[in-house]
């Protein structure tokens, strides 16, 4: 089967699953799903929206945060894992933000992965979901599913990402990209696929 056939059989059932896929992480504006995604790494979504609400009430914006003691805001994300240098990292990039953009997130690329602790994928989450720019950000579930469901044999995410960005239109790429988090975790998980897994049974992919 070609890879655009295996495309077109993907983008079927994950809009069949989930045709208005909300984001998972839990945010009012671009600054706190900007913080949402940075504590989510390494962290599951269910656990950052935990620890959130009372982070965003203590610390609704930058200022307010960049005004804060690491160890403070340590506190409000104890569960989070890495809590240490995540808080640090907050607490720097609310800096930043205060002091270079007036307290508000850059909509550019290279502005946002140049904050401390921010990648390209979570640069890609915010300038996506928060901005409306077309990205396709890879984390390790479409990671893992790119390469199962043989849409991509790369070994590294840029890789992978190139990939699915050259066989799905551009228009998609935000939606899908919450779409495969969302199968990964339902159906597809990393320990193996699970029996309701409909797009591994049509692709004849194996776990």
């Amino acid at each position: 089967m070609r890879r655009a056939e295996k495309a077109a059989i993907v983008a079927e059932e994950l809009e069949r699953a989930f045709p208005k896929p909300e984001v998972p992480l839990q945010h009012r504006d671009a600054f706190t799903l900007l913080i949402a995604v940075m504590l989510s790494a390494q962290c599951t979504d269910a656990r950052v929206n935990q620890v959130t609400p009372a982070l965003f009430e203590a610390a609704p914006d930058a200022a307010t945060l960049a005004a804060m003691d690491w160890q403070e805001v340590r506190r409000y994300i104890a569960t989070c894992g890495l809590t240490e240098t995540k808080a640090k990292r907050l607490v720097a990039t609310a800096r930043v933000l205060t002091e270079q953009y007036g307290g508000r997130v850059p909509d550019s690329f290279d502005a946002l992965e140049a904050l401390p602790g921010v990648g390209h994928k979570t640069a890609s989450v915010v300038m996506n979901q928060a901005f409306g720019y077309p990205a396709f950000p890879v984390d390790t579930h479409i990671f893992r599913l790119a390469r199962r469901w043989g849409l991509s044999r790369g070994n590294s995410v840029e890789k992978v990402e190139a990939d699915l960005k050259k066989i799905f239109p551009q228009s998609l790429w935000g939606k899908l990209h919450i779409q495969f988090v969302l199968w990964g975790r339902r159906y597809c998980p990393a320990r193996g696929c699970k029996p309701a897994c409909a797009i591994c049974s049509r692709l004849g992919a194996s776990a």
